[in-house]
């Protein structure tokens, strides 16, 4: 490892979780890998996998390369939640995107286990917090990178509409990769996320099942939701969703469920 250009004054522990899913109080740890750095320069790199008590599903799958078989014989996270938490313990923590998924996922593994994990008087380094910061996704700040100059007028429409033109000229100046015909980028926008069912990000595919991706019931399947909650789907056609959204809803409670089209977004 390269020296450190961030000045230590306790351990940290720098760590990634890989599950079953993205719902803490539902999903379990598959795989866990701790990165300890001490104020010496030190470091130390584990990593566990678990056997999470429950089916890995294929979207989950897909994503991490963790099967079934790969954790049968693997202990569970309860036969290790003591000695974790000793190791963890006196650790600031850091990782990407850890505030909103792998601390969550790590303190409902703990709760579980009968182990309060505090975050009390924990530092915590999230790196996706400081992408964001450095490189914000305002349309100024994209006007600024790409166009090299101040927007002026900025949430006036004109100007808006007008500057993101010339912000995506911009990124086909600065990107030659990207398509240059207009179907071409329109795909390699989708691309982006392709597992997201509607434009809205309301329902995402978990292999080949959709899945609700909000609320209450966020990761539960649709067709499971249509079955035995219906109740929700009929709360989504009363309320203010999008057409796209609510079509999904009414289709589902009539059996009809999105199908999968060339690996990506769903269409009925």
């Amino acid at each position: 490892m390269s020296e450190s250009l961030l000045k230590l004054d306790r351990p940290v522990a720098v760590f990634d979780i890989e599950s079953t899913g993205i719902v803490p109080t539902r999903d379990r740890i598959v795989e866990i890998a701790v990165l300890k750095i001490t104020p010496d320069g030190q470091s130390r790199s584990t990593v566990r996998r678990l056997n999470p008590g429950m089916p890995i599903p294929p979207g989950a799958s897909a994503v991490h390369g963790i099967h079934d078989a790969d954790v049968a014989d693997c202990p569970m996270f309860a036969d290790i939640a003591e000695k974790l938490n000793t190791y963890l313990a006196g650790c600031d923590l850091a990782g990407y995107n850890l505030c909103t998924f792998d601390i969550p996922m790590l303190q409902a593994e703990f709760k579980r286990a009968g182990i309060d994990f505090s975050m009390e008087g924990r530092r915590v380094v999230d790196a996706y917090n400081i992408f964001c910061r450095l490189f914000p996704r305002t349309l100024s700040a994209a006007y600024k990178f790409f166009c090299g100059r101040d927007l002026e007028g900025a949430h006036g429409a004109a100007a808006d509409t007008a500057a993101t033109w010339e912000v995506i000229q911009g990124e086909l100046a600065m990107h030659p990769e990207l398509p240059r015909d207009y179907a071409g980028l329109a795909a390699y926008c989708e691309e982006n996320e392709p597992d997201m069912v509607d434009r809205t990000r309301r329902f995402r595919w978990m292999g080949d099942e959709v899945v609700v991706n909000f609320g209450k019931y966020a990761g539960r399947s649709l067709k499971d939701i249509a079955q035995n909650e219906p109740g929700f789907l009929r709360w989504i056609m009363r309320s203010d969703f999008p057409e796209e959204v609510q079509k999904i809803a009414s289709d589902a409670l009539m059996g009809k469920y999105p199908q999968k089209k060339n690996g990506g977004t769903g269409e009925n």
